[in-house]
């Protein structure tokens, strides 16, 4: 039987010693396995694929028959652990509060329990924005955070 926890545990002993590490797994009725990697820099579509075969040569077909996807963890998804922040320090990162404010910010720090931003703020009507002084933001007082997708 094809478990998350089954896929969890391959998919940790396939990605030691390399840069990537897991962000997550779901295993959906149907046996459709999605499983999400990252790095502190990039994952490659070779790194994916190396991943997605080890996990197939894992699991006979003719016994459980499944769907698989490995991907990395795209813009749209939100971090799910604090590792993923380290890949954004100096980047543009949009962040949801617990109270539904939302803040664009640079993130320039992250400490145990919370990050150090300097909030962006959009300038007139203009595509430009300023940045503002370096503030602290507790991880508690964050619903979820995002890469800022930017266009010019």
């Amino acid at each position: 039987m094809i478990t998350e926890k089954n896929i969890r545990k391959l998919v940790e002993k396939e990605l030691e010693g390399t840069g990537n590490f897991l962000v997550s797994v779901l295993v959906k009725p149907g046996n459709q396995i999605m499983v999400f990697i990252d790095n502190d820099e990039d994952v490659s579509v070779d790194d994916c694929i190396k991943l997605s075969r080890a996990i197939e040569g894992t699991y006979d077909r003719d016994e459980e028959n499944f769907e698989l996807m490995v991907s990395s963890a795209g813009l749209d998804q939100p971090f799910s652990m604090l590792r993923q922040y380290h890949k954004y320090i100096n980047r543009r990162i949009d962040i949801q509060l617990i109270n539904e404010k939302r803040i664009i910010a640079i993130l320039t720090k992250i400490k145990d329990d919370h990050i150090i931003i300097k909030k962006l703020t959009q300038k007139g009507k203009s595509k430009k924005f300023e940045e503002g002084p370096e503030q602290q933001l507790s991880l508690n007082e964050i619903k979820e955070t995002k890469p800022a997708i930017h266009i010019g």
